[in-house]
């Protein structure tokens, strides 16, 4: 969830910009775009194949949509470390999203195991 979050009618196209700053530095920007007229499906066909099930149906539960982007650091070459903060800006929705990169002490790695 965002700083803000919108009501009413969805954007059918958004635009904004992701960046990722080191230090008070940008290291990283670049403009996207998304939006329904920017996706494969529409809201309506997503919903339809959603709420056909009854465990997403229940009275008093919230639904949110989550625009996404194909806009990616990684495909930059860009390295992320702890304290790099993400930050996201689209026009009409209020306050820029931040989030700072935390990272673990590495742990007791993870056995994974087939169920067939």
């Amino acid at each position: 969830m965002g700083p803000e979050i919108l009501l009413g009618e969805l954007p059918a196209h958004v635009t904004g910009q992701s960046r990722i700053v080191r230090d008070q530095k940008v290291i990283w920007e670049k403009p996207f775009v998304s939006g329904e007229d920017n996706m494969s499906h529409s809201i309506a066909n997503l919903e339809g194949h959603h709420f056909k099930y009854p465990q997403f149906c229940r009275p008093g539960d919230a639904h949110m949509h989550f625009f996404g982007t194909a806009t990616l650091s990684f495909g930059d070459g860009i390295t992320t470390r702890g304290g790099d903060v993400f930050e996201i800006t689209a026009e009409g929705f209020g306050r820029s999203l931040q989030n700072t990169l935390a990272v673990e002490a590495a742990g007791k790695p993870i056995k994974v195991k087939s169920l067939a």
